[in-house]
């Protein structure tokens, strides 16, 4: 993905983060959120002073919102509400790059995340929970700027693209078995 033109921004990253469930206090999910938004960002080449909010919950929660939203009943790890389309028409092709809004503000979107079913998913998976959230805001992030996984292209795009980035981190592959 191309860097929005203009001075790129050197402030921390600051999601607005909002924690229906106070299980979440436990790993901080402000700091989690704020360091991989950062870094996606930083990896991507777009500006830090980017606009996302996210909502810690429970799986109650996000099985309603789900179920309002993507009409698929049952929770889900994570959910994600871009402020634009930016879907690359082409298979495997980047997104477009967000543009800033008339006050300068550069919005991405929403991101949902349930406690429950990271939970579940981690200690399947054998990681520490902190690790799969911060695996789980990178991708809705990168759903937020127009990444997808439904064809398989872009799924190899997005998934490189979550990869690197948590190895950045210093977090391991998730797609490595």
């Amino acid at each position: 993905m191309r860097p929005i033109p203009g001075r790129r921004e050197t402030g921390a990253v600051v999601p607005d983060v909002l924690t229906e469930d106070p299980r979440w206090d436990d790993i901080d999910l402000s700091a989690l959120a704020g360091r991989a938004v950062a870094k996606a960002l930083e990896h991507l080449g777009l500006p830090a002073d980017a606009e996302v909010s996210v909502l810690g919950c429970d799986d109650l929660r996000i099985t309603v919102l789900n179920s309002d939203f993507r009409e698929k009943p049952g929770p889900t790890n994570v959910l994600s509400w871009p402020a634009a389309d930016l879907a690359a028409e082409t298979p495997g092709a980047d997104p477009q790059i967000p543009e800033r809004d008339f006050d300068g503000s550069l919005e991405l979107g929403d991101i949902a995340i349930s406690w429950d079913t990271c939970a579940r998913e981690a200690e399947t998976a054998g990681k520490p929970m902190a690790d799969h959230v911060t695996h789980l805001i990178v991708h809705g992030l990168l759903h937020l700027l127009g990444y997808d996984h439904v064809r398989d292209l872009d799924a190899t795009l997005m998934e490189g693209l979550e990869s690197q980035i948590l190895g950045k981190m210093g977090l391991d592959d998730p797609y490595k078995n």
